[in-house]
């Protein structure tokens, strides 16, 4: 299905980014999409025929200035609306970050808690809080591998597998690594990022934690994994174009009804710091995507998981909005 996207006039900030398309017959490619929706076919203008975002990324350092310099030129363009949207990269890896945003953190405590425990929300809300504190003065951030295989196009449909019995969103800001790094300070983190993109980091609530083997902990292989679990996109907005990627809005509606509506400023960790900390263990390499965490909203807090039919819009300031309907896996 052919989506038109939402008006030139809200796609991002700044003046280009770069999104992965394709035409009718199918062919997916690298674009420049500009301001006004426009495209430009990159292949043709870095004269490779096999080009791909991830290709960019791997020379963004010399690539970026000349994206700046056809956002410019402006020739050759056709119409955005005459193309489907696909995620924007294909990354090598995967890094999700939990527990990052601090009210969302105190509903999870309140929601996962041991139903034994006497103490009122309030009590147990204080708690948490106070345990944030602590985690941003004192602790590191919680970062742990996603699968690309999970990530599905902006405006494509997500399957929701018959297993999942508590299916739930994240709206998430994407980090788009533009270098290889490894073992980067925090005051050099944001050098090594190309832009930002969205993702919307669905949760199966049920299987997070292993009920069989308890001192096991988390499952997240199951629990985020399933294909078409990862919504990316539409588009990587260059980071010279994101002025401050600490005061961005994030809104994720459900069919209609505001669900999300968090500042990025409430993050615990901010980008510099999960790069920074993900570089530290890992490689990370050109096109890779660290995956910033989830405001408070959830499902799990509003008693509302996802089901068949749903429409989910999620956005995030300056870098455009997606569009995914939650479809029931046929059982049979």
């Amino acid at each position: 299905m052919f989506v038109k996207p939402e008006s030139a006039s809200a796609l991002f900030a700044g003046p280009f980014a770069i999104a992965t398309l394709s035409e009718p017959d199918g062919v997916r490619f690298p674009a420049l999409v500009t301001a006004a929706a426009r495209v430009l076919d990159l292949r043709a203008a870095f004269g490779d025929p096999r080009l791909t975002v991830r290709g960019l990324l791997d020379i963004w350092d010399t690539a970026a200035p000349r994206l700046a310099a056809l956002a410019d030129q402006g020739s050759g363009l056709r119409p955005l609306e005459d193309f489907r949207v696909h995620a924007p990269v294909e990354p090598r890896q995967v890094f999700q970050s939990g527990a990052n945003y601090r009210q969302h953190v105190i509903d999870l405590h309140v929601a996962h808690g041991d139903p034994a425990d006497g103490r009122s929300e309030q009590e147990r809300r204080a708690e948490a809080a106070e345990i944030m504190d602590r985690r941003a003065a004192e602790d590191l951030p919680y970062v742990f591998i996603g699968l690309p295989s999970a990530i599905t196009g902006p405006y494509d449909d997500v399957t929701l597998p018959s297993w999942a019995k508590k299916p739930d969103w994240e709206l998430e800001v994407a980090v788009v690594i533009g270098r290889a790094a490894h073992q980067v300070s925090e005051e050099e983190a944001l050098e090594y990022v190309a832009g930002y993109t969205i993702a919307n980091d669905l949760t199966d609530r049920a299987t997070v934690f292993r009920r069989d083997m308890p001192q096991i902990g988390t499952d997240w292989l199951r629990s985020k994994n399933a294909p078409g679990f990862t919504p990316l996109g539409p588009w990587i907005v260059p980071a010279a174009s994101v002025a401050d990627p600490g005061d961005l809005r994030l809104v994720l509606k459900l069919n209609g009804e505001t669900m999300q509506d968090e500042s990025t400023e409430d993050m615990i960790f901010d980008v510099a710091r999960m790069v920074s900390y993900a570089s530290q263990s890992a490689r990370l390499l050109p096109g890779d995507l660290v995956l910033t965490g989830s405001p408070a909203g959830n499902g799990m807090h509003w008693g509302r998981l996802l089901r068949d039919g749903d429409v989910m819009d999620g956005s995030v300031t300056g870098l455009g909005a997606q569009r995914t309907r939650c479809v029931a896996e046929d059982a049979s």
